[in-house]
């Protein structure tokens, strides 16, 4: 479907073609319309299926035909996990209103947070942010959000696992009752669920691709191989394959400077990219990596969240992810916009048991790969069944009452209002 057919102002239109996109994703096609008609909207998309252009889109559109404040406080508020990411949606946001008169400015950590309360004295539209920054500028006094018209939660899958549910919930009480929300999400797990149920109002639930499945136009590869000799295996693949452009992936920090400075060692340009690098040195890396001066960018999996490279052939899991849905976002990084792509995951005998639960979640049985030169001496363990995962939690004395912070007592004991969950069948998206 073309992006004229959805009901977008002709300045956004003149902007999306300005950028280069002719017709609208699948995610985009159920969204837009939606959005338009102030409808809370529950998204689940994977990565590179246009979901950042499916909210930033009608949401310029709603704040420019509204009438806008002479001192222009914030009337839409982004929340996104990491610093990538909000980068990310920001160049969306100011990419598709070149046209239009509305300001936007985005706030992280990890940097001088003075040019952050700069922009906001002197006013933006759209505020871009992840969550800690937000709530220090706010508790600050740099930052009002009493006039927040649009909420949206993008990527609150990792927001969650990465342990920003205290932060959200802060932010919810502050916000005015009367607005429009939405969420995406690469997952809808049960949290998820019930996180929506406490603030949005009848959402609605739309799905671009079916819950936790991987792009299809990723040629997934398995390769066994022992511990010692991945590293020779993953460089001799780069060279003699002649890829260009490769985003591999580590479980740790260390492991992630490691690997960069083997292959560095080798002749190869490569960067690393996590926590501990400071935001100065993951944008270089990250523009090094676009531009094609870094051949090879190595990184962890909360660096890595919401990076937006186009075109990226190769994804490689130098060590596979503890939990299986990070396989997915992980490979997602590649196979973006319809293009082919390939990921490749090196594995040992003792990682097999993280293999099994992946293929478990994707449907698909992976045929294991060997190596002429790297046989590995280790053989693959006899398949194991997958035991079910236990609650390690302590139990609470059956007469102690739940704890909660104080400033979060209102949201642990207000009644909670039930949610009439919609599918993107509902009444509202039936006419689309």
């Amino acid at each position: 479907m073309s992006f004229d057919a959805l009901g977008l102002s002709k300045p956004i239109l003149h902007a999306i073609e300005k950028v280069g996109y002719k017709k609208a994703s699948v995610i985009q096609e159920k969204a837009i319309p939606l959005i338009l008609e102030r409808a809370d909207v529950l998204g689940s998309a994977q990565t590179g299926t246009g979901k950042t252009a499916s909210f930033t889109l009608p949401l310029l559109q709603i704040l420019s035909e509204s009438n806008q404040p002479k001192r222009r406080p914030v009337r839409a508020l982004i929340l996104t996990p990491t610093r990538e990411l909000a980068a990310q949606v920001s160049q969306n946001v100011e990419a598709y209103s070149e046209f239009l008169h509305l300001e936007s400015t985005m706030i992280f950590g990890g940097v001088n947070q003075n040019p952050q309360v700069r922009a906001l004295r002197n006013g933006v539209d759209i505020l871009i942010a992840t969550p800690g920054r937000l709530l220090d500028l706010f508790n600050q006094g740099h930052v009002s959000l009493s006039k927040v018209e649009i909420l949206v939660l993008d990527e609150a899958d990792r927001m969650l696992d990465m342990g920003f549910l205290r932060d959200i919930r802060k932010i919810l009480e502050t916000l005015p009752p009367r607005r429009q929300n939405l969420l995406f999400s690469a997952t809808f797990s049960k949290q998820i669920k019930e996180l929506a149920g406490t603030f949005m109002r009848d959402p609605i639930l739309i799905e671009a691709t079916p819950e936790n499945t991987t792009v299809e136009k990723i040629n997934q590869r398995v390769i066994h191989v022992d511990k010692a000799k991945k590293p020779t295996l993953l460089i001799e693949m780069i060279d003699k394959g002649g890829w260009s452009q490769v985003l591999a992936f580590t479980r740790t920090k260390y492991g992630a400077n490691r690997l960069s400075d083997k292959i560095e060692k080798k002749g190869i340009t490569s960067a690393a990219i996590h926590g501990n690098k400071s935001q100065g040195a993951r944008t270089k890396a990250l523009a090094g990596f676009k531009e094609g001066s870094v051949r090879v960018l190595v990184a962890t999996d909360i660096a890595a969240r919401g990076l937006d490279i186009p075109l990226l052939p190769h994804v490689v899991n130098y060590e596979l992810p503890n939990v299986p849905e990070d396989y997915v976002h992980r490979i997602g990084r590649t196979g973006r916009a319809g293009a082919n792509g390939e990921a490749v995951s090196l594995v040992t005998a003792e990682e097999m048991e993280l293999v099994w639960p992946i293929e478990k979640l994707i449907q698909e049985q992976f045929e294991i790969e060997t190596i002429e030169g790297f046989a590995p001496t280790e053989k693959i363990p006899a398949k194991k069944q997958i035991p079910r995962s236990k609650d390690t939690r302590k139990k609470k004395p059956k007469n102690q009452k739940p704890r909660a912070d104080k400033n979060e007592a209102s949201n642990f004991h207000r009644k909670k209002k039930k949610s009439k969950w919609r599918g993107d069948r509902g009444r509202n998206a039936r006419k689309y």
